[in-house]
């Protein structure tokens, strides 16, 4: 039998992620953020000196990735996540900020797995290498902040059913086998 697959709209609640397992499948729609190395940067400073973030961070899902040039007639070229260990100096302070989720790919460092647990808050994966297909999921994309780091500028995407996993969820519980997970 098939899992059920979850629909979730953003911006997040607090519910809707105590309601998100580490395995579970998850259709997103709604607006999602993209940020990489050098926005995390900024935001974190940003934060750190008391300045107005470019986007409202309770609730809020970042997507590690920066878009390839939308070709003719699309909204947004590829669109696949970057590896997500980059983000980990930067997530914890944004996860403690209000942020309630971040789509990458791969393993998240003891840091960033406290913070999803302390503030409950949830770690999403989706297909590495698979930027074409996850795209089609995007409908709108505007560049809101950062525009001088060129594709990895922040962006407000609005998405309909972008397919996501629960990798760490705000239990500890994690889909990769080798770091412990609680059960």
């Amino acid at each position: 039998m098939l899992a059920k697959v979850k629909k979730m709209q953003s911006p997040l609640t607090e519910a809707k992620v105590r309601s998100l397992k580490a395995g579970e499948e998850v259709l997103i729609s709604g607006v999602v953020y993209t940020a990489r190395d050098m926005a995390h940067k900024r935001l974190c400073e940003a934060i750190e000196a008391g300045l107005e973030l470019p986007f409202e961070l309770a609730g809020a899902i970042i997507y590690f990735v920066g878009p390839t040039p939308a070709p003719p007639g699309r909204i947004i070229g590829a669109a696949g996540s970057t590896t997500s260990s980059r983000m980990d100096p930067f997530s914890p302070a944004l996860i403690a900020n209000g942020l309630k989720a971040m789509i990458g790919k791969g393993y998240r460092g003891e840091a960033v797995r406290e913070a999803l647990k302390k503030y409950c808050a949830v770690h999403l994966a989706t297909l590495g290498g698979a930027g074409a297909l996850l795209s089609k999921h995007i409908v709108a994309s505007e560049v809101i902040a950062y525009e001088d780091l060129g594709t990895e500028a922040v962006r407000m995407l609005k998405v309909v059913d972008f397919p996501v996993v629960v990798a760490y969820d705000c239990y500890g519980n994690s889909v990769y086998k080798h770091e412990g997970a609680v059960k």
